[in-house]
């Protein structure tokens, strides 16, 4: 949403967040922040690690002085509540994952110039997510098992893309905001749906949290919702995977 515009890649190669700026880099209008460290069970075994990249990293992306997209999570939240999480809620983390992306989210607004976007459960065509993950899964068995208790939003990458570039375009006030798709689901109503749409044969035993056994905490649910004027409205999830079904297929 943004191939229109003069774009300055940076990987980690060439800016290691946790570091300063590099001198080279250019100046520009806008800083779409999505380093991070994003593992959530190893950041319990290194927390402090977890702290330098997601806190450390976001304060020297904002020390450039210019406006910034700052992508946070739905982790933030205990998943307690039974209803929506919106902007005014208050976050109370579980896990070092979580902590350290808040505390980035409060080194974003500290500079003043940035929208923090709280994102949930996303997936697209590349790199490793849950889609690509089941289907790879798919191809080399009958069955997979998948947690049925925590619910959220999955939310597909390109249309996270078209509401940013709409929160900017807008000019609206720097903040936090809830950017998720409709609906809601499981772990477990994902896997069988992407199924489903791929037209995989291959069956969903449903499982705990628990009998999973991984090291971090997770929200049992975590749907988030907008109450701040002006923010988009995201596609419903199934039609992200429909979307990202078909780039796949391309």
């Amino acid at each position: 949403m943004f191939a229109g515009d003069e774009i300055t890649g940076v990987d980690l190669d060439s800016w290691d967040v946790s570091l300063p700026a590099p001198v080279w880099l250019p100046e520009v209008d806008l800083v779409l922040h999505a380093a991070a460290w994003t593992n959530v069970d190893a950041a319990e075994d290194d927390p402090q690690g977890a702290a330098i990249a997601n806190i450390g990293g976001t304060q020297n992306v904002a020390a450039i002085g210019t406006p910034l997209v700052y992508y946070s999570t739905d982790y933030v939240f205990d998943g307690t509540k039974r209803t929506p999480y919106v902007e005014s809620d208050g976050p109370s983390p579980q896990g070092a994952y979580g902590r350290t992306k808040l505390g980035g989210e409060a080194a974003a607004l500290a500079s003043g110039h940035a929208w923090v976007l709280r994102t949930s459960w996303l997936f697209g065509w590349t790199s490793t997510n849950f889609v690509r993950t089941m289907l790879r899964l798919a191809a080399e068995r009958d069955e997979v098992a998948v947690v049925d208790d925590q619910r959220g939003c999955p939310t597909y990458v390109g249309h996270l893309a078209a509401a940013t570039r709409e929160v900017v375009d807008a000019g609206l006030p720097y903040g936090v905001y809830h950017l998720a798709a409709q609906g809601e689901c499981s772990w477990a109503d994902f896997a069988e749906t992407i199924f489903e749409e791929a037209g995989v044969e291959c069956r969903v035993r449903r499982i705990t949290t628990e009998e999973l056994g991984r090291p971090a905490p997770r929200p049992a649910y975590s749907v988030l919702r907008s109450e701040q004027p002006g923010t988009p409205v995201l596609p419903h999830w199934r039609d992200g995977l429909r979307a990202c079904l078909e780039r796949l297929e391309a």
